[in-house]
């Protein structure tokens, strides 16, 4: 199993490229189902999570193909196995996105529950109300979703009782071949839902108000292939614009959106960031240790869940004491237990996390336990003194592209080890 090393304390400066988002490939890939022709997939990032659905895809009888441009081709006409099995879908939560465009398609659906990151309920209820309002039949057998519209889904009013990305997106791409029209209210407002939109439109479909927290689909007779672009990684983004602040550097992310990231950078220019964007780039620096302050985790457009654990390892260093409220998820705070292992100042008090900033941490080895914990000991590994090695990072590969390489363009002192010793891509000095 690979292990992370990395050699902290050396500020990094630089240039670096966002990757496609994960979070919105995902939900593109799995609308690929609905299309009556190829989809042609552009700037698709390579990663484990995105893997696994192409794989999915293709067990279900779709072509799934690469060009020589580095775009991915899928044409899911001969599909024929509205299937998710659980080998195939045990490691991804994302796997349920499949489950409205089978439906939609197919009529039914057997599709097993989703895994991924162990950092809280995640539940698909809201996704199967809302398909049981648009007139499907939602039974459990041995740990499969069966899911029989008996033919073609209807239009129905769904009123979300919390904000759900995965469910708006799901019931989205199911309503847009039903018969009449559905209207999704507390729909999530995320960017990638907006994307997701946006190519639903551009393959035919009738979709208006995504964006804001009302969404209305008029059902339509098909949807044909097309062209597919995905947006820049927001996540990644600040992740690598942190990697820059946590070691006093100074980075700019190129080929990103600054718009998508209001609610972080606003942050990081209040702990005093110096923060510079233009149409599609933005650059960080900071003059001496940042200030602390707090944050709260909201839905879009408030600050993201995904970037709690990297803003909570900025905390750990800057000066003076802040707060960390979570509100989406109920055990995501399992970072903080390695980052102790470092010697931060932390303490917890169920949602909320109270930190308490020091010059430097110290290198240690630590353990991933989700996704983006993993990326905050990265960062925390940057900044520390001395060695820190990092375990079980196939965490981190479901949602950063070769991050080893990236960090190590910019000078980070960084290696990708597998467990008998080999580097995997030398190290990299600035």
């Amino acid at each position: 199993m690979d292990k992370i090393f990395i050699q902290g304390g050396v500020p990094l400066h630089g240039t670096v490229e966002s990757s496609g988002a994960k979070n919105a490939a995902l939900p593109l890939l799995a609308a690929s189902i609905l299309a009556d022709g190829p989809v042609v997939y552009h700037r698709i990032p390579h990663l484990l999570d995105i893997t696994t659905m192409m794989t999915l895809i293709a067990w279900q009888g779709a072509e799934v193909t690469y060009d020589d441009q580095h775009c991915l081709h899928i044409d899911s006409r001969k599909a024929n196995k509205p299937q998710a099995p659980y080998d195939l879908v045990k490691t991804m939560r994302a796997s349920s996105l499949v489950l409205g465009p089978l439906v939609a398609r197919f009529g039914h659906a057997r599709v097993s529950l989703p895994g991924g990151c162990a950092i809280g309920a995640r539940p698909i209820d809201l996704h199967l109300r809302g398909l049981e309002a648009m007139g499907a039949s939602v039974s459990m057998e041995h740990g499969d979703v069966v899911v029989d519209a008996g033919g073609r889904l209807h239009g129905a009013k769904i009123d979300f009782s919390q904000v759900t990305v995965t469910g708006t997106e799901n019931l989205m791409m199911a309503a847009t071949l039903a018969k009449g029209t559905t209207v999704l209210e507390n729909a999530a407002r995320e960017p990638e839902v907006v994307n997701l939109a946006d190519t639903l439109r551009q393959l035919g479909a009738d979709i208006e108000g995504d964006g804001t927290s009302r969404i209305v689909i008029y059902g339509v007779e098909r949807i044909h292939g097309g062209e597919v672009h995905v947006i820049a990684d927001r996540i990644e983004t600040a992740t690598y614009l942190a990697a820059g602040l946590i070691t006093g550097g100074d980075v700019t992310v190129s080929h990103t959106d600054p718009r998508l990231l209001a609610a972080f950078l606003e942050k990081i220019t209040e702990a005093g960031a110096i923060v510079d964007c233009t149409v599609d780039s933005i650059r960080c620096r900071v003059n001496g240790r940042l200030r602390a302050c707090d944050i709260k985790t909201m839905p879009h457009p408030g600050f993201p869940t995904d970037l709690q654990a990297q803003f909570m390892a900025l905390m750990c260093t800057a000066e003076g004491n802040s707060v960390i409220a979570e509100t989406i998820f109920e055990n995501r705070f399992m970072h903080v237990q390695e980052l102790l292992r470092m010697g931060a100042g932390i303490t917890l008090d169920g949602h909320f996390a109270s930190i308490h900033g020091i010059p430097q941490l110290s290198g240690a080895p630590v353990m991933a336990t989700d996704l983006r914990a993993s990326a905050s000991l990265v960062l925390a590994g940057l900044a520390a003194k001395g060695e820190t090695i990092l375990s079980r990072v196939y965490h981190i590969d479901r949602g950063y592209e070769r991050i080893e390489e990236k960090l190590g363009s910019l000078g980070a002192r960084i290696e990708r080890r597998n467990e008998t010793g080999n580097s995997r891509g030398a190290m990299i000095y600035g």
